[in-house]
C-alpha cells in the first residue's frame, strides 16, 4: 500500500511575552514512517526519545491522531498501520513534542489516503485539526509551518498564523533539563484573571519582540523585548531550577525565556552574547545552539527519498 516519511520540528512556544501566540521551529527533528497494512491491528516502534515508555498500540499519540484524521477526512479507517518513529525531540521538556507528533499523525493520515480524499482535507484543516487537539495554535504553527510565526484565533474558532524570518544575527540556545514537566501542571498554574497592567505590559512587549527579532536583533533590545508578567513567574514554582537559571542568564545579560511550558531555557543568542551563555550554566543541562527550522513538516515518499 505504499509509505510515506513525514519529517517534523521541535518548537518553542511563548518566546517570553508572546503566551500563546508566538512560536519558533528550530533544527531538532522526529522522523515518523507510516504505511497502512492489509493485515488487522497496529504496529508501532519506537527509537529515541520515549522507547520503552509510550503506547505501542492503538494510544500512541501519532496512531490516535491518524485514526482521528481519518474520521474528520470522511475515509474509512484502514485495517492496520505500522508507524516507526525515531524521536530526537525531549519529551515534556517544553520542546512541542506532543505538537510534532500531532501534526506528524495528521500529515501521514493525509499522504497516505486517497488523491481525492487528500486534495479535499487541505493545509488550513490540517492546522484547525492539530490546533484542535493541541489545544492551541502556538506549538503547530510554526511545526507545520517553519520558521517564526505569530498564531490567533479568529471570533470563529478557526486558527490563523503568519510566518516571519529571524534575522540570522540570532541563534536560539536550547537549555534542557534532565528532569520533565507535564504541559497540563504548568499550565493549571496560571491565574484564571491577570492585572489589566500586565496585560498591556506583555502586548508592548511582544511587538517588541517581533521588531527584535526580525528587524533590529540588538542585545539590549532583546532583553527588554523578552520581559513577561503573564505567566513565567506563576510557573515557577513547578520548576524553580528553570526559573533560577533565565533569572541568572538575564542577569549576565542574555535573553533567556521558558521555552512553551518548560522546563527546557531558551536563550537567544546574538554576536554579543554567546560566550556569556555557558558560565551560567550547570553541568546537568545540556546546551545546544540550533538553527531555525525554515521549512516545518515535511512529507517524502519512498520515490523522492
Amino acid at each position: 500500500m505504499g509509505s510515506v516519511l513525514i519529517r517534523v520540528p521541535a518548537t518553542s512556544a511563548n518566546l517570553g511575552p508572546g503566551f500563546d501566540a508566538l512560536g519558533l521551529a528550530v533544527g531538532l527533528h522526529d522522523e515518523v514512517e507510516a504505511e497502512l497494512t492489509a493485515g488487522p491491528g497496529v504496529e508501532v516502534t519506537v527509537r529515541g526519545e520515549g522507547a520503552g515508555e509510550v503506547d505501542l498500540g492503538e494510544g500512541h499519540l501519532i496512531v490516535a491522531t491518524m485514526r482521528r484524521t481519518f474520521d474528520r477526512m470522511g475515509v474509512a479507517q484502514p485495517a492496520g498501520i505500522r508507524v516507526d518513529c525515531l524521536n530526537r525531540i525531549p519529551h515534556a521538556r517544553g520542546l512541542g513534542s506532543s505538537s510534532a507528533a500531532i501534526c506528524a499523525g495528521i500529515l501521514a493520515a493525509r499522504a497516505l489516503a486517497s488523491p481525492d480524499a487528500a486534495a479535499a482535507f487541505g493545509d488550513d484543516k490540517v492546522f484547525a485539526l492539530a490546533t484542535e487537539m493541541e489545544g492551541h495554535p502556538d506549538n503547530v504553527a510554526p511545526c507545520l509551518a517553519g520558521g517564526l510565526t505569530v498564531a490567533w484565533m479568529e471570533q470563529s474558532g478557526a486558527p490563523r498564523m503568519v510566518k516571519l524570518t529571524l534575522d540570522a544575527r540570532v541563534r536560539p540556545v536550547v537549555l534542557v533539563p534532565a528532569t520533565r514537566l507535564a504541559t497540563e501542571k504548568a499550565r493549571g498554574l496560571l491565574p484564571k484573571d491577570v492585572p489589566h497592567k500586565d496585560a498591556s505590559f506583555n502586548a508592548g512587549r511582544a511587538a517588541l519582540l517581533i521588531a527584535a527579532l526580525t528587524q533590529r536583533p540588538d542585545r539590549d533590545l532583546l532583553m527588554a523585548a523578552t520581559e513577561d508578567r503573564l505567566h513565567q513567574h506563576y510557573r515557577a514554582p513547578a520548576m524553580p531550577r528553570s526559573a533560577d537559571l533565565v533569572q541568572r542568564l538575564r542577569a549576565a545579560g542574555v535573553p533567556a525565556v521558558v521555552s512553551g511550558a518548560g522546563p527546557t531555557v531558551l536563550a537567544f543568542s546574538t554576536p554579543d552574547s554567546q560566550d556569556l551563555i555557558a558560565p551560567e550554566v550547570g553541568n546537568d543541562w545540556h546546551i545546544q545552539q540550533m538553527d531555525v527550522d525554515q521549512v516545518g513538516a515535511n512529507v517524502q515518499f519512498p520515490e523522492t527519498r
